[in-house]
């Protein structure tokens, strides 16, 4: 067989064992049997005329040939999907599939109330929610409609901003009263700090601005932003959130309010050719109204003024029993 008349079917099998590393692992992924997996296998080596893979006893070996394919058969992939999610819709009413791609953070607490909403004014809609901290590349329609931190610089993307979403330096109530709350930055290494275990990309971006943050060491570490919320809503320590949460979240306080000073600018972002579609079009609008409105919360009392407020009400307390 030439490569000009081998099928989609054998580089998604392809894929699927360059990612798993086996043809058993492969077959399974994809509803097919080993044998067909194996053969789908061997024609893409005798067109190619190379081997793809290196048989060892952990199972196959991708060789460079086969990881240099790697990133186009994943273009295709994505290619794939997304003539599916075409051509599940209706080019005239809100009908079909949409894959949206955000924040694991955004993805959880802020969108599903959104979705719900979108939903309930258009029951034909499916979508697809992709929670990642990893940016799925929408030139490659990887994803329909993008939630992003960065603003996009293609041209052929179709972008808005929404605003900025503020962080602060937040702790549980009780963790505050417990502990009290620091009124120096210095004084922060005095408490249970929750942080990253490793500097991803917009944190080494956050240190660049502000570099008298990299030496603070932290007790409770995690690569995820969803575990970090957790522990400050656990009142493990202090930890960095967005000031959105807190005003959600009656229990949440803010430490040394207005020292963190740092915001992630906000863009709703999709390809220009599907603008005129009215499924991504009520979904780019209702990503943009549900965002608007998240950035807009407003701040609650820092915890100093918490703090205050606890001392009044223990006197008042006192002065009743007496």
């Amino acid at each position: 067989m030439t490569l000009d008349h081998i099928s989609w079917d054998h580089y998604r099998t392809f894929l699927a064992v360059v990612e798993t590393g086996s043809l058993s692992a492969a077959a399974r992924q994809l509803g097919l049997t080993q044998p067909t997996a194996g053969r789908h296998i061997e024609t893409l080596e005798l067109a190619f005329g190379a081997p793809l893979f290196l048989r060892i006893p952990q199972g196959l070996l991708p060789t460079e040939k086969a990881l240099a394919m790697k990133a186009h058969a994943r273009s295709m992939a994505a290619m794939s999907a997304a003539l599916a999610r075409i051509a599940s819709g209706d080019m005239q009413e809100v009908r079909g599939t949409v894959r949206i791609s955000a924040s694991e953070v955004i993805a959880v607490e802020v969108l599903p109330p959104v979705l719900a909403l979108l939903q309930e004014e258009h029951p034909a809609l499916e979508l697809e929610l992709s929670a990642s901290d990893t940016v799925e590349d929408l030139l490659q329609q990887e994803a329909d409609i993008a939630i992003r931190m960065v603003q996009p610089s293609q041209s052929a993307l179709l972008s808005r901003r929404v605003g900025r979403i503020t962080l602060g330096f937040h702790a549980h109530r009780n963790y505050v009263a417990r502990h009290g709350a620091p009124e120096t930055l210095d004084a922060l290494s005095q408490h249970r700090l929750i942080g990253f275990d490793r500097q991803l990309a917009y944190i080494r971006e956050i240190l660049r601005h502000r570099p008298d943050l990299a030496g603070i060491g932290f007790d409770f570490r995690a690569d995820s932003n969803l575990v970090q919320l957790a522990a400050i809503r656990a009142g493990l320590g202090i930890g960095m959130c967005q000031h959105a949460f807190a005003a959600c979240d009656k229990d949440l306080v803010e430490i040394l309010p207005g020292t963190l000073d740092i915001s992630l600018e906000t863009f709703v972002v999709m390809h220009e050719t599907l603008k005129t579609v009215p499924r991504f079009r009520a979904t780019f609008d209702a990503l943009v109204s549900g965002l608007d409105a998240w950035v807009r919360l407003p701040c609650k009392p820092a915890a100093s003024t918490i703090q205050t407020q606890s001392k009044r009400e223990a006197n008042a307390a006192t002065d009743s029993v007496d």
